[in-house]
């Protein structure tokens, strides 16, 4: 079983666990006009962290200059952590730290444009990563999840895979995300942000807030733990992640991927909807999320619909960290057997769910599933389990190494050698709204499961070390050069790092697992890492694996799967790098 030993966090409610849990308790909301964000938005309150660059970097014992926003409060986090789980530095060499951040050094890249002029590279989600991590420990193995506001909900899934196959026996999860002038107006410009304090689940809701945080745990054998006499806080019991395939921003009316998603982490944690106590909602209080996700609600659950609120009408919405964030939130409450409350709901919506408008006391919680769905439709959830002696009965699965890791390469197409008669035909209507990079990878992957047989694939798992970068510099120059108002919002939609996953599951319909890594020349490796893991594991029975980058105007994608000893080329733990050495050349 995966128990966790430590958990660390920061948000606008709160500089640590115990603040953030006497924030909880006296529903003490975080939310308020910015600032430290320099923004002509006054009007548009957030959650934000109450310090400075210069006050988080003191504490963290490094220069302002060294660290990005987003990987102060990630060290800020992540040691606090390590910390509980009785983890030093000299020990992390042997662990693996898996971050979920979007925006990563958006900050920085802010910064340099108002000292040059322009902005021709932009920071990277790596960066911040591998920031972090310098400041906190020698990690074995270190990776970036970019999945929009699910993906520190999938750094606990790749971490789960790690530790499942044996690997590694303790890895470091969660996700940070610092505001920023493209974070906000992109949101805006989406016109889904509510200039009052955002009221998930209410009829007279109105949009959301964003916010800022981090948050991690430690993540570990039960056998590791008690080797190291280290406490288990709780058991990570489930997880699900599924696509809705529906939009880019949008979620379906039924709330398919977010279903799925909840279906999936019931099934890995052997639970049925009745033994779930709690549900720590997505809930952005936005008009199209909170209908989708209570109708989902409503689909699995039935008229036994266990207690719900959404936290983030007391943080914000600290999308890439709020999986992170809401899970640490949810340890807490399983701890002081205490239900959040949903701060600021007063009026029920047509879906006819109500939320927990006050906290509740006295309230036992054994287990919790907690929901993250993201741009792309990109939906997560986990379950939070409470470790007893007797609860190994119902574990669903082993963490022992597995005798073989392999799969193998049924085809492997690069955009570059694909000939013109071979070239599928994309949508008039689609192709204009894609630029380059989009196209490419939609064009590379399609050929690639015609190559294959046209076989639906199990995961879509996509690496990229920069993005769709034409739009994202596309909308921040448009931010400098034309001011914060009047934005368009396409170049934002099109910005986030999985878009291109997203774009894929889309098109093909296809509503599996799907992940985006984003550590920069070694994207593709975790990529690659994450489908012979999970192939290995029996989760999946195939992927279709893609690396795309503008530069150089490269799109590579594999469809990988089971092996077979008549198949195409083995994937192995030996040989992963080379054959993306053979690609990212």
């Amino acid at each position: 079983m995966i128990v966790i030993t430590g958990a660390g966090i920061i948000s606008a409610i709160g500089n640590n666990k115990e603040a953030v849990w006497s924030s909880l308790k006296g529903e003490c909301c975080g939310i308020s006009a910015p600032r430290y964000l320099e923004t002509s938005h006054s009007q548009l309150p957030v959650g934000e962290v109450k310090m400075s660059n210069r006050e988080l970097a003191e504490l963290c014992g490094v220069s302002q200059e060294e660290c990005t926003r987003t990987a102060l409060l990630g060290i800020m986090a992540l040691r606090e952590a390590l910390q509980q789980a009785g983890i030093g530095r000299d020990e992390t060499a042997s662990m693996a730290l898996i971050s979920g951040t979007t925006v990563g050094s958006m900050d920085k890249t802010e910064r340099d444009y108002l000292s040059c002029g322009s902005v021709d590279v932009i920071g990277d989600c790596e960066t911040s990563t591998l920031q972090m991590a310098s400041k906190v420990g020698d990690f074995g193995y270190i990776t970036t999840c970019s999945t929009a506001c699910s993906s520190a909900a999938n750094a606990f899934i790749a971490g789960a895979e790690l530790i499942r196959s044996g690997l590694y026996s303790k890895v470091a999860v969660g996700g940070t995300e610092a505001l920023s002038k493209f974070h906000l107006n992109g949101f805006n410009s989406l016109m889904i942000l509510d200039k009052e304090i955002c009221r998930p689940f209410d009829a007279t809701r109105a949009g959301l807030n964003l916010g800022e945080g981090a948050a991690f745990m430690v993540l570990e054998t039960l056998e590791s733990a008690m080797e190291r006499g280290a406490t288990p806080l709780a058991l990570l019991s489930g997880w699900g992640n599924a696509c809705d395939a529906f939009h880019q921003t949008a979620t379906s009316a039924q709330g398919e991927g977010g279903y799925l998603s909840m279906s999936k982490a019931l099934e890995c944690a052997k639970l049925t909807p009745a033994e779930i106590d709690y549900i720590n909602a997505h809930g952005t209080a936005t008009p199209n999320n909170d209908s989708s996700e209570a109708n989902a609600i409503k689909r699995l659950f039935g008229e036994q619909v266990p207690l719900f609120s959404s936290t983030k009408s007391l943080t914000g919405h600290t999308t890439s960290a709020s999986g992170s964030i809401e899970m640490v939130i949810s340890l807490l409450a399983m701890q002081h057997s205490f239900v959040p409350a949903n701060h600021n709901w007063s009026k029920g919506m047509d879906e006819g769910l109500t939320p927990v408008a006050k906290g509740m006391e006295g309230v036992e919680l054994n287990h919790i599933l907690c929901n993250s769905f993201g741009f792309g439709g990109n939906d997560t959830t986990l379950i939070l389990s409470k470790f007893n002696n007797s609860t190994s009965t119902k574990d669903s699965y082993t963490c022992k190494r597995l005798e073989q890791i392999r799969a193998q390469i049924v085809c492997a197409v690069d955009y570059n050698s694909i000939a013109p008669e071979e070239m599928p035909a994309i949508p008039p209507m689609a192709a204009r709204r894609m630029k380059g990079m989009l196209k490419r990878a939609l064009v590379t992957s399609l050929v690639a499961l015609n190559r294959a047989g046209n076989p639906l694939p199990d995961a879509i798992i996509t690496g990229t070390g920069l993005g769709c970068v034409e739009e994202t510099l596309a909308f921040l120059n448009e931010i400098y050069r034309n001011g914060e108002q009047l934005l368009k919002p396409t170049c934002f939609m099109n910005s986030t790092h999985n878009t291109i996953g997203s774009l894929i599951a889309i098109h093909t319909g296809n509503h599996g697992y799907n992940n985006t890594y984003s550590q920069g020349g070694d994207s593709l490796y975790s990529a690659l890492l994450d489908a012979l893991l999970q192939i290995s594991l029996g989760e999946i029975e195939s992927a279709l694996v893609g690396w795309h980058e503008s530069a150089g105007e490269r799109s590579v994608a594999l469809y990988v799967t089971k092996y077979s000893e008549n198949g195409g080329e083995e994937l192995r733990m030996d040989n992963i790098k080379e054959i993306c050495g053979r690609y990212c050349l």
